[in-house]
């Protein structure tokens, strides 16, 4: 027989307890029946119109997403708009949607710990540690081999799937770059802490002017690594192929596709 929604959240609880997650997050069974049984897994960062409408033409008993479609609150499931009507097509399409957010973020193959490992690096630690030494957000190491600003950014360029907001990067090309400091997804919180101001580049998304502005002056008077802002996405996606390898482990004859639907926001940028 085929395991349940129910077995599978088991499961899921196993790769990414709830208890990692922050106080202001949702993860965890958005919809779906607990005894439905469940073929096929299906995973997108981005529980969106798109990804929701591959999930059930795929014939997928379940959406297992990154981001909580109900992370913020809605008063309102109408199909005529964007979360009621993916509600409304997934359980039409008897398709579970269960949410893997920063519980998934701090474990030690989570978000920060995938984009980690596909640069290379090496002794690596949490940013901000949590229930254990090897739990927590982001993550710090050191690079293979002694590199520089400019050609990280390059590789990142070669790592992470093409968005049309590429990838940003404050200092100099030739920089030397030894320790890296990242977080995957939105990591500006995490600017003042003690393992981001002493590597020598801080790799995250969703840098805002201000916060990036205040944190390059700062560095250009009392030292401090250099930033590159990457997709939100992007960051994220790559470990989508991590989850669904431990799925496929732990749910013998199951099948576990990963979407490669861009749900980057952006279409396109002009270059001035």
């Amino acid at each position: 027989m085929a395991p349940t929604v129910a077995d599978i959240l088991v499961v899921a609880e196993g790769l990414w307890p709830a208890s990692g997650a922050s106080d202001w997050d949702a993860p965890g069974l958005v919809s779906g029946d607990l005894a439905a049984e469940v073929r096929h897994i299906h995973l997108a960062v981005d529980a969106v119109r798109d990804t929701v409408d591959e999930a059930v033409e795929l014939g997928a008993g379940m959406l297992l997403s990154h981001h909580p479609l109900l992370l913020r609150g809605v008063t309102t499931v109408a199909e005529d708009r964007y979360k009621g009507s993916v509600l409304a097509r997934l359980i039409r399409g008897d398709c579970a949607l269960l949410a893997a957010h920063t519980n998934a973020d701090v474990v030690e193959t989570g978000t920060s710990a995938t984009l980690a490992a596909r640069l290379g690096l090496t002794h690596q630690s949490p940013i901000v540690p949590g229930e254990s030494a090897d739990r927590g957000i982001g993550r710090v190491g050191t690079v293979a081999a002694p590199t520089t600003l400019g050609r990280l950014a390059r590789e990142l360029a070669t790592i992470l799937p093409p968005t049309a907001g590429g990838i940003r990067v404050s200092g100099e090309y030739d920089t030397p770059v030894t320790t890296v400091a990242l977080c995957a997804g939105a990591g500006d919180s995490l600017l003042g802490e003690a393992a981001v101001l002493t590597a020598d580049v801080y790799i995250t998304s969703d840098l805002r002017h201000h916060p990036a502005s205040e944190f390059r002056e700062n560095a250009r008077i009392a030292g401090g690594p250099a930033l590159i802002d990457v997709s939100h996405w992007a960051s994220e996606w790559l470990w989508l192929d991590t989850a669904a390898t431990q799925l496929r482990d732990a749910l013998s004859g199951v099948t576990v596709t990963v979407s490669e639907l861009r749900t980057d926001p952006w279409d396109f940028a002009v270059v001035q």
